[in-house]
């Protein structure tokens, strides 16, 4: 595997011959994912495009994640194998109980969700440009929540076997993931005390504003449905568009194409539940 800035991604024609270590190979929209047995990357090995991630993105979202204070000679072996991906929104990056698998995430926004056997979910987590996602499923192995792209995704896979072996031998390394696991345990009591203690409205008005990013024109959107809302808080479709409607009122949202544009970040955070 050539390191990541350089590395190309493969792409198979139709009916071409491929290596026996692969065992199959998934379409997801437009993109095509390699699966191969036994493999260092949750299962992820190539996308069906030569530069799936740009380098400079990638620098950046480097430069302001949490490698980007280890030093540079163990940043480059933490690198050294990472695949660039790139999928569409809709598409789920981990599934419960899957294979371990981490990524940095370069641009884009993912979500990660905790189902119910009756097919309820709630939201956890979002995480967008320069935050990893699965670090502790190379520590303790697979986890119960299912990761969803909200946006189109650009990734690097990093190489599990890698960072498992300079965690435990790189004492920075292992410090850096012990960090980053004690933020995940932080965010889950946070996420257990919203939904516990907060009413419906809070919790949209919670979710509303992890959502939410700037756009050009300096309106801040969370680009969510109605729908889409309704699943990350736990609720049903109608009681989320009724709350949608009293903050529109109170003068802290609009409806907008797409999503949901929030007109009062601060009034909005008012209506959160905070310890």
């Amino acid at each position: 595997m050539k390191t990541f800035l350089n590395s190309q991604t493969r792409r198979w024609e139709p009916g071409e011959q491929r290596d026996s270590s692969v065992r199959s190979c998934v379409t997801i929209g437009e993109i095509r994912v390699a699966l191969s047995e036994g493999d260092d990357y949750g299962n992820v090995t190539s996308a069906d495009a030569p530069d799936a991630v740009a380098p400079d993105l990638a620098q950046r979202a480097i430069a302001s994640s949490l490698l980007g204070g280890l030093p540079a000679p163990l940043r480059a072996q933490v690198l050294a194998e990472a695949l660039p991906v790139e999928l569409p929104a809709g598409s789920t990056l981990y599934r419960e109980e899957g294979d371990p698998r981490c990524v940095l995430i370069v641009a884009g926004l993912v979500r990660v969700v905790v189902s119910a056997p009756d097919g309820r979910s709630l939201t956890i987590r979002y995480a967008r440009s320069g935050e990893l996602l699965g670090i502790p499923t190379i520590i303790g192995g697979p986890v119960p929540v299912s990761g969803e792209l909200v946006t189109d995704t650009q990734l690097l896979v990093l190489n599990a076997r890698v960072l498992r072996h300079l965690g435990q031998t790189e004492p920075a390394l292992g410090w850096l993931l012990a960090r980053e696991v004690t933020q995940r345990l932080y965010d889950t009591i946070d996420a257990i005390a919203d939904r516990a203690f907060g009413s419906l409205r809070q919790r949209v008005a919670h979710h509303l504003l992890d959502l939410a990013s700037g756009r050009p024109d300096g309106l801040l959107v969370a680009p969510v449905t109605q729908q889409q809302l309704a699943d990350a808080v736990g609720s049903a479709r109608p009681a989320v568009a009724k709350v949608v409607a009293e903050l529109r009122d109170l003068g802290l949202v609009i409806t907008t194409s797409p999503g949901i544009a929030i007109l009062d970040a601060e009034g909005l955070h008012a209506q959160t539940w905070s310890r």
